[in-house]
């Protein structure tokens, strides 16, 4: 099962609360474990802007009111911008499955502050990630619904609909879904 690329979207009943409706885009995904950002979820009390003005990088083109995203849990520290510029590939950028790139290195930051980066982009802090097997166990046990992702989904659908929106998608009614495992 290859799942990089892909959404993972969480059921009714996901138990951890980071996680509630939340759809993340998985970045990697192998028998090492899997990494992924959540994009529907706006980090609290700070923009793109703000990030620029902590890390002393120009930003005359930033877009006005410029979002953050929180990627999960892990180094949230740490900033991830996700992107279609496959000129981006190197040194350090890891190039996913349909067209995707993720970029953390402060030159793409650079370039965005100033006009010549990546568009279009999502910037996200923190990462959500999965030791082996752990993913498939969570998938396995109702946790998640697995979606193709669009270009379209990932950097324009609204994200306060984008939960609903991707589950629809796959043809299943959200209002359908279940919190609960079951066996036939």
């Amino acid at each position: 099962m290859e799942l990089a690329g892909q959404f993972l979207v969480a059921m009714p009943g996901m138990s951890d609360p980071r996680f509630a409706r939340s759809v993340i885009f998985l970045c990697a995904y192998s028998d090492e474990g899997a990494m992924g950002l959540v994009i529907n979820r706006r980090a609290k009390d700070i923009s793109l802007a703000d990030v620029f003005e902590r890390m002393n990088l120009p930003a005359p083109d930033l877009p006005e009111g410029a979002p953050v995203y929180m990627g999960g849990p892990v180094q949230t520290e740490r900033g991830f911008v996700l992107h279609l510029d496959a000129r981006r590939l190197s040194p350090e950028p890891l190039g996913i499955p349909g067209g995707y790139v993720l970029t953390a290195t402060q030159d793409v930051l650079e370039d965005i502050g100033t006009g010549k980066g990546p568009d279009p982009y999502l910037f996200a802090v923190g990462y959500s990630g999965w030791g082996p097997g752990q993913l498939d166990q969570e998938i396995a046990q109702n946790g998640w619904l697995t979606a193709p992702a669009t270009h379209e989904f990932v950097f324009h659908t609204d994200r306060d609909t984008l939960w609903e929106a991707v589950v629809r998608s796959i043809g299943i009614d959200p209002l359908g879904l279940s919190g609960s495992a079951g066996r036939a």
